[in-house]
């Protein structure tokens, strides 16, 4: 089955977002709520998940268990928004007005994953 050209791009930027989980390391260490264990391991763990997510999200059989798998992510990824808000150290340097943005933003992203449901 042919999905439309957005869905695939969809699949692209969370696989990516995953490898750049490998890439960058440091980005994503920066910005790890402290009160979460395992850094490095979750992680790890959150850029094979984004990986797998994406390129799942392209196979028919799977499309649906991996929309409901990115949007439990991106769920919980806001866990990590909501705690760059709780100050200037866990800001890593990023402006306040784009800390705000990412939390509609991240609803967005949640709404376009589950639009697909209906393919």
């Amino acid at each position: 089955m042919a999905y439309p050209w957005h869905l695939y791009f969809m699949a692209l930027i969370y696989i990516v977002a995953g490898i750049n989980h490998f890439i960058n390391p440091k980005i994503y260490l920066r910005i790890m709520p402290k009160y979460l264990p395992y850094h490095k391991v979750l992680i790890d763990l959150s850029g094979l998940f984004e990986i797998a997510l994406g390129i799942s999200v392209c196979i028919p059989s799977l499309k649906n268990a991996s929309i409901y798998g990115i949007i439990t992510m991106l769920i919980v990824f806001l866990l990590v928004h909501v705690y760059m808000l709780s100050g200037k150290k866990a800001s890593a340097g990023i402006p306040l007005w784009i800390l705000i943005i990412r939390i509609p933003i991240q609803f967005g992203l949640i709404y376009w994953a589950y639009w697909y449901l209906k393919l």
